[in-house]
């Protein structure tokens, strides 16, 4: 049985990629790997994966430093800029305006992924000729295949999973999606350990609550290395060439919706987080994203938001350069499509869904929509590459910085207040419960925060 992302011959095809994206001469391991391919799939397996076991042990005993592109958190901050404000600052948020703020998160993070779900995976091009054929170009509402031709459909069909449900004629609540169900994970992490929880504890619950299907690219490769025993680091490092892709990426929303103008605290919570499945740049989107999340309850600017969260990851990194290049274009006197024109011709190489060109694509889009969370979701989502969690990471922004109450029916009533998941405790839960759980959640794990009750979510 060949299990996606757990091939070994698969995963020798991507760690040749990965070392060179890293810089490294893989001259010799890219001959090895073109020789396997012509040989039997057992006996070409067995041998990708002796090779990959080979360069396990030669990283463990000559593994490789970089003062550029760090994993480690106290070498990560030796390598920020200046940080923007300061560890737990006052805000003048009461718990209703807070509530309204999370839950803002939630609901837009929702609404985002649902928009980008039926498509993911699809290029950039046969989005546009998808939303053509019916005359939906360029987005502005939910997916439909009313007026589509048959042909087309058959051609590209919706995505396999739920796909199908997450039409504008079918959609009867937030189904189940990877990109929200750690958002919930994250969650209970919160509420069972509190803000002292170590990457251990999101090991525990990752083989606890989620099956091992529902994860995927380098969180999968990090659940099979924890059922193997190993621990953070190596659970994100071992035989795992996924380690710089998105997994970690969309995970950052929780650090950030508890972490309100402490952007310092949600990185850190990020960064343990990430650590179990990724390293360097993969690392530096969860926090990068999570430290933003935390500025939009504090700074009303997109640029101003994108710069001060900047702060947060290696200013030498390729994603810091990747994020610097967006913010130097002049985004106010381009259209769109030129835009992403641009994009991917400095970051069409990477993959699909890595780390660096969908955080760019956020980021541009982010400026682009410049608080309009109609406009900003749309518009990431017709960039293509991950088009749900690219979606759902601009709403979750665009969703705290606005507010819940300040979001547009049109893109959070059709999600009936409802998330389906196979982790059972949260399957059909409201979101509005999750915001409510959110802010108890902070204000009880807080330290040195007098505990609260439970912030009722009637109103909304």
């Amino acid at each position: 049985m060949i299990v996606r992302y757990l091939d070994p011959l698969e995963r020798l095809e991507f760690e040749v990629i990965q070392r060179r994206e890293e810089g490294q001469n893989v001259a010799s391991l890219n001959d090895a790997f073109e020789s396997l391919r012509g040989l039997p799939r057992d006996d070409a397996g067995a041998a990708a994966h002796a090779l990959l076991r080979d360069l396990m042990q030669q990283d463990a005993h000559s593994p490789g430093i970089t003062t550029s592109e760090p994993s480690d958190l106290d070498a990560i901050r030796k390598t920020q800029g200046n940080y923007r404000g300061v560890a737990r600052p006052p805000h003048s948020f009461s718990d209703k305006e807070l509530l309204d703020r999370v839950l803002g998160g939630w609901l837009g993070r929702a609404a985002g992924c649902l928009l980008g779900k039926p498509i993911e995976r699809y290029s950039r091009a046969v989005i546009r000729e998808l939303l053509e054929a019916n005359g939906n170009w360029p987005l502005n509402d939910y997916w439909t295949q009313e007026g589509m031709p048959h042909d087309l459909l058959e051609r590209y069909p919706w995505k396999r999973r739920l796909g199908f449900e997450s039409l504008r004629e079918n959609i009867e609540c937030m189904p189940e999606d990877d990109d929200l169900n750690y958002t919930m994970l994250n969650l209970h992490v919160l509420e069972n350990y509190g803000f002292d929880f170590d990457s251990v504890d999101i090991c525990t619950e990752w083989v606890t609550r989620i099956p091992a299907f529902q994860v995927f690219t380098s969180d999968r490769v990090a659940y099979l290395n924890i059922l193997r025993g190993l621990d953070p680091p190596e659970t994100a490092t071992y035989m795992n060439p996924f380690r710089e892709w998105i997994g970690a990426q969309i995970r950052a929303d929780l650090w950030g919706y508890v972490s309100p103008g402490n952007p310092l605290q949600a990185a850190e919570l990020a960064w343990r987080d990430a650590r179990v499945s990724h390293t360097r740049n993969g690392i530096y989107g969860e926090m990068f994203f999570a430290a933003m999340i935390s500025n939009a309850f504090v700074l009303s600017g997109i640029r101003e938001l994108v710069e001060a969260s900047l702060a947060f990851v290696p200013a030498r990194s390729r994603f810091a350069q990747a994020i610097t290049s967006v913010l130097d274009m002049p985004v106010a006197t381009m259209s769109w499509e030129q835009i992403v024109d641009r994009l991917y011709e400095q970051f069409g190489a990477y993959h699909w869904v890595h780390t660096i060109n969908n955080a760019a694509l956020a980021v541009a889009a982010l400026l682009k929509g410049d608080g309009d969370y109609e406009r900003t979701i749309c518009n990431v989502v017709m960039g293509g590459w991950d088009t749900d969690s690219n979606g759902a990471t601009v709403g979750s922004v665009i969703g705290v910085l606005r507010g819940a109450g300040a979001l547009p029916p049109k893109w959070t009533r059709p999600l009936d207040d409802r998330i389906r998941s196979s982790m059972g405790s949260f399957d059909n839960a409201r979101l509005s419960d999750l915001a409510g759980r959110t802010v108890t959640a902070m204000r009880k794990s807080a330290p040195g925060t007098p505990e609260r009750t439970a912030i009722p979510t009637d109103d909304f």
